[in-house]
């Protein structure tokens, strides 16, 4: 069984550094800080080498760092801001693992189980991580584990910036760490301390059973020390939700120098999507919604992504998709990784191809669609869906063809309904033996029809819901004229219904 790979990775200096690669014209000879309001007033967030020379502090009061550097510069903090650029800083480490997330609010954490042999081994997948991170202008410590604790203790409190950890060292390499390498609070770290137990070392080495009574009422296992120690060592499991939930299909490509050329993209998309569509094939699954992520060497993402119509696993569809969308992409200072992942994915039995299951010739409709929805967009490619209504005109409405609808189920028996229906019921003349008769002949658009065969009536009544009590019933008539041709007509109320004058005619629909 391979063994889990956890990644850690910490920016001791995140904020400062976010501010600063922001505004490229900061003066970092001179003391800056970034400050919040907090319930014990204004408070130090972040502050750059010369403020910390000059004495002042993460954490500490502006009054308090005011009063040690009188020429203390002060910015507010985007803590927002932050947040939002960590999340993609997390999407853009994707380029090395498909799991990733954000850890607290400057570090992140990735799954590299399996996949560090993709990148030179361990070590050079650390180095390579931590030069492109020096790159963006951000420093970084980093850590890999076998535990998301031990990862995240090496990478805080390592003894160097980039570290490696196994099953077999793991405890060893633990031992010498401060306990507040445990991710617990500042209140257990003191009382451990005064406790004689200054490592976590020291820790393990005493008895569960002697301490747990001293924190038992620590049910909550982020703050208990015992259950951050056991967690660390790999005897409990850890759980963190990914920044997307669900390790979905994905290929992926690396290249060795910058793509800087649109036209270079195709034949990368189109080694994406035969892989993508190879591991489909092995899972029998099928694409509906994919994403296509070109990875920028200055941590800009361009993303692309495309629906289907119906489930899909041929790559030339795929790349036909993204085709004439990939010229749309900035590749500013150069592509360096690639990714095509599978969003969404349904159930497709593998296809039988050649002797008696020939490929039909010409377009299918629902690549059709797809393609159309990939060149005119996909709101402006839509079809007729049931709707559950009584009334002719509501029982269709159009939505976009690529978007997933639930099953409609009819309202009361199948009736027989025109091929064509008007969106809107066309005023009709007509002349009757009765007034709540069948017609005998009617006038639509100035032409004079004889009416040779009927049938009806149906009655449909207003929808009571929401219609307005003026609106009247209606009474279909299917016709046939003495031409063959077969119409659908309805007589807007009855005579003395109460809703207004003499009923009035119109012709709703046409049949074949």
């Amino acid at each position: 069984m391979t063994q889990r790979r956890i990644i850690s990775i910490w920016f001791p200096r995140y904020a400062m550094e976010r501010w600063r690669t922001a505004r490229a014209d900061t003066d970092d000879s001179l003391p800056l800080a970034l400050a919040s309001k907090g319930t014990r007033g204004t408070v130090i967030d972040a502050v750059n080498d010369a403020a910390r020379e000059g004495g002042a502090k993460a954490g500490q009061k502006l009054t308090d760092a005011r009063a040690i550097c009188p020429d203390l510069i002060i910015e507010p903090s985007d803590t927002e801001g932050d947040a939002d650029w960590l999340a993609r800083l997390g999407l853009w480490t994707q380029r090395w693992s498909p799991w990733t997330a954000v850890d607290g609010t400057d570090g992140l954490l990735l799954d590299s189980t399996g996949v560090s042999h993709l990148f030179g081994g361990e070590p050079a997948m650390l180095g390579d991580i931590q030069r492109r991170f020096d790159d963006l202008g951000f420093t970084s410590r980093i850590a890999m584990a076998p535990t998301i604790g031990c990862a995240w203790a090496l990478a805080h409190f390592g003894e160097r910036d980039r570290m490696i950890a196994s099953s077999d060292t793991l405890d060893t390499m633990l031992a010498p760490l401060p306990v507040a390498s445990l991710r617990i609070d500042s209140d257990d770290v003191l009382l451990l301390r005064r406790l004689g137990l200054k490592t976590v070392g020291a820790l393990a080495d005493i008895p569960i059973v002697s301490l747990a009574r001293r924190f038992r009422e620590k049910e909550e296992s982020r703050t208990n020390p015992l259950h951050r120690l056991e967690q660390a060592r790999g005897r409990i499991e850890e759980v963190v939700e990914p920044l997307i939930p669900q390790t979905l299909y994905r290929a992926a490509k690396r290249v060795a120098e910058p793509v800087l050329y649109v036209a270079i993209l195709k034949p990368i998309l189109a080694d994406l999507a035969e892989k993508l569509c190879r591991k489909l094939e092995t899972a029998q699954r099928g694409l509906r919604r994919m994403r296509f992520e070109a990875f920028r060497v200055d941590g800009h993402i361009a993303v692309l992504a495309a629906e289907t119509a119906a489930v899909v696993r041929t790559p030339d569809h795929i790349c036909r998709l993204f085709a004439e969308r990939l010229e749309t992409l900035d590749a500013g200072f150069g592509f360096d990784a690639f990714a095509l992942t599978a969003l969404w994915h349904e159930a497709m039995p593998a296809h039988q191809k050649g002797l008696e299951d020939d490929e039909a010739e010409g377009l299918s409709p629902p690549h059709l669609i797809d393609r159309l929805s990939a060149r005119i967009g996909a709101r402006n490619v839509r079809r007729p869906i049931a709707y559950p209504s009584h009334i002719p005109e509501r029982s269709v409405v159009w939505r976009p063809a690529l978007e997933q609808n639930p099953p409609i189920s009819t309202l009361g028996p199948e009736r027989k309904r025109p091929i064509r229906l008007f969106d809107h019921p066309e005023p009709i003349t007509v002349i009757y033996a009765t007034p709540e008769g069948p017609p005998k002949r009617f006038r639509w658009r100035r032409k004079l029809h004889d009416v040779v065969k009927v049938e009806g009536p149906e009655r449909i009544a207003p929808e009571w819901w929401r219609e307005r009590s003026t609106v009247r019933l209606r009474d279909y008539y299917q016709i046939e004229d003495e031409e063959g041709r077969r119409y659908w007509i309805y007589r807007n109320g009855l005579t003395d219904d109460g809703r207004g004058g003499s009923p009035d005619w119109f012709l709703h629909g046409l049949f074949a």
